[in-house]
């Protein structure tokens, strides 16, 4: 068992050792797209393991709920409702934290599964927008922060879409591509600063309404992405392995973790029972 100079710290069955001295003030973590799948669990990783987590999305309500939720369980938590989209929205967000410790990039989502000659150019537009503007919108407004903590973490949550194509998937590839290569530029230019990048890149998660938004609310197309898939990846999944990558000891950096299910070989190839 890890132990900080504080003690083990356990979050969803699993020890993890603490970068940060939790006898000094209450590290913070942003976390955005927090009102659900990734970025509601990797709130509750990250809360388990010493944080508070400043929770950040669009849907006030579900905020709001995972606040209430995280506080009734004795963690620190608070609601923040933004669109990454909107940089004012977003310098406004930086400006009321007193520190920060961690941003969790999570904010993205596909739409769309057209083939390149048919896709919609305004989905594509809103995807980039969300995924790759969304992550150097927040990024750029709280990198000061990370860098005064003294000990920072920025993760870009990219997907394997990031790293191999697919079929009528060009426009969602483009822009985890382009996630990828912010967290990896971004690696390299402030390489000797205090802050560390980490981009872990899931593989198939079924989590609630990623695949329904992405096939504009038609369930039985998303049902069909998982078909046959005994155990896809879940939300705690991933959660799980950003909880683990941010609390490694400050000298370790975990460039990038690719997390797959088993089922799963590639993005284009996948076990499925029948």
């Amino acid at each position: 068992m890890r132990t900080s100079a504080s003690g083990p710290v356990t979050g969803e069955g699993t020890v993890f050792a603490r970068s940060h001295d939790m006898t000094a003030a209450t590290p913070v973590a942003v976390v955005t797209g927090a009102s659900g799948g990734i970025g509601a669990a990797t709130a509750r990783g990250l809360a388990a393991a010493g944080y508070e987590v400043v929770l950040t999305a669009r849907r006030e309500e579900r905020l709001r709920e995972l606040a209430g939720e995280l506080t009734a369980a004795g963690h620190r938590a608070r609601v923040h409702v933004l669109d990454v989209t909107d940089r004012a929205a977003v310098d406004a967000l930086a400006a009321s934290l007193d520190r920060c410790d961690v941003l969790v990039a999570n904010a993205g989502g596909a739409l769309g599964a057209d083939p390149v000659a048919t896709g919609d150019p305004a989905e594509w537009r809103r995807m980039y927008e969300v995924n790759v503007i969304g992550t150097l919108h927040t990024t750029q407004a709280l990198l000061p922060a990370l860098t005064a903590s003294g000990d920072g973490t920025v993760v870009v949550i990219s997907s394997t879409a990031g790293h191999a194509t697919y079929e009528g998937g060009a426009g969602y590839v483009a822009a985890k591509h382009g996630a990828h290569v912010l967290a990896e530029t971004l690696r390299l230019e402030i390489v000797g600063t205090p802050v560390r990048v980490i981009e872990i890149a899931p593989g198939m998660v079924r989590t609630e309404g990623f695949a329904t938004t992405r096939f504009r609310g038609d369930t039985e197309k998303a049902a069909k992405v998982y078909a046959g898939v005994a155990e896809p990846l879940t939300a705690e999944d991933v959660a799980d392995a950003v909880t683990w990558a941010v609390t490694r000891p400050s000298h370790v950096n975990v460039d990038l973790l690719v997390v797959r299910p088993r089922a799963q070989a590639s993005n284009t190839k996948v076990h499925r029972e029948s």
